[in-house]
Parts: structure tokens; C-alpha cells; sequence
């Protein structure tokens, strides 16, 4: 399947001079979403899936259904996830219209599948473009720590996995140096 073909773009949205990536055509026919949803399984190293929202939810939470994932763990933005004292992270993140403030749980990490001393992380989302997102979540998710079943394991993301890559855009550059970098989807912003 030629997933590029699915696309929509729209020129100048959100704002004059983008070019947008519109992934909700998958969505929109069965038999393309399953295949899609395979090969996201396939490409991510780690049982344990961080999805920023909404569209990562759309793409990571069917690979708990088909077993190619044991883990979503949900970022979110301001006042979308409720928490107990102590468990929210805030992450301050550069995006490419501008910086925003998103969420996680460490209970939500601690609810991941551990390997040796480690809770490994696959990074999925739906868009690299500059690359601030995934940074600023990865460089927040390498800084944790949970504890489960009192043995205490140091969190790593593993990998990116993206559902479309903007190759003329920096953002494989942005983050290759934390860790492998995977698209399935390549496309020029012009």
C-alpha cells in the first residue's frame, strides 16, 4: 500500500505558508487503517507506546487490541488528565507555531512493562516536523524513574516512530541523537 497516497494537504493551514498533513483519511477506510495499524506495530522496539494527543490515541491504542502493544501511555495538554499528588509531569515543549505545555503520569509509566533494569519507551506520533515535541518529551521521559513492585527502573525511549515524516523540515535532526528515528510516510513541505 502506498500510505502517501491517502493524504490530504491543505496549503496555508493553521496559518499562511504550511503546508498541512491531514491523516484523518485513514480513518476513513477500514482495511487501510489495519494495515497502517500493523506496520505502526511493527516498526515500534518497545511494548510500551507514549502517544501525544489526540491523533497518536487514534493510531497507538488498536496495537493494544492486536497485542503489539501493552502500554499506552497518554500526553496530554493542560487540565486533561486528572492526577493524584505527585504524579503529573510537566513538560514545556517548543512546537512549530509556537511553545505549548503538555502532561504525562508517572503512574502511567509505572503501569509499563519493564525489560532488565529498564521501562522502555517507544515515542509514536502522527507528524515530525520540527521535531520540538518529541524532544522535549523524550528528554522529560529519560529523566524519570518508577518504581514497581519496589524495585525502582530508570525509564528510556527507544525509539521514534512517526507516522509521516516532513523531510525538508528539522526534525529528525532535532532528535536522532536520543534515539533511532522511524517514519512511514515521507513528504516535502512544498
Amino acid at each position: 500500500m502506498e500510505y502517501k497516497e491517502v493524504l490530504k494537504f491543505y496549503p496555508n493551514f493553521p496559518i499562511h505558508g504550511v503546508n498541512f498533513v491531514d491523516i484523518i483519511p485513514f480513518l476513513q477506510d477500514k482495511g487501510v487503517f489495519k494495515e497502517l495499524i500493523d506496520d505502526i506495530g511493527k516498526a515500534c522496539a518497545s511494548p510500551n507506546i507514549v502517544a501525544p494527543e489526540a491523533r497518536g490515541f487514534l493510531f497507538t491504542a488498536p496495537l493494544l487490541y492486536n497485542g503489539m502493544a501493552e502500554n499506552v501511555i497518554p500526553i496530554r495538554k493542560k487540565g486533561k488528565l486528572p492526577f493524584s499528588e505527585g504524579d503529573l509531569v510537566a513538560v514545556d515543549i517548543v512546537k512549530e507555531y509556537g511553545k505549548d505545555q503538555v502532561f504525562y503520569r508517572i503512574s502511567d509509566l509505572a503501569a509499563g512493562k519493564p525489560e532488565g533494569d529498564v521501562i522502555p519507551i517507544t515515542f509514536f506520533d502522527d507528524i515530525l516536523a520540527t521535531g520540538g515535541t518529541a524532544r522535549g518529551i523524550a528528554e522529560s521521559l529519560n529523566a524519570q524513574k518508577v518504581v514497581i513492585d519496589g524495585k525502582e527502573y530508570r525509564v528510556k525511549v527507544t525509539d521514534f516512530v512517526f507516522l509521516v515524516e516532513i523531510d525538508d523540515l528539522p526534525g529528525r535532526k532535532v532528535i536522532e541523537d536520543l534515539a533511532p528515528v522511524k517514519a512511514l510516510i515521507h513528504v516535502s513541505e512544498g
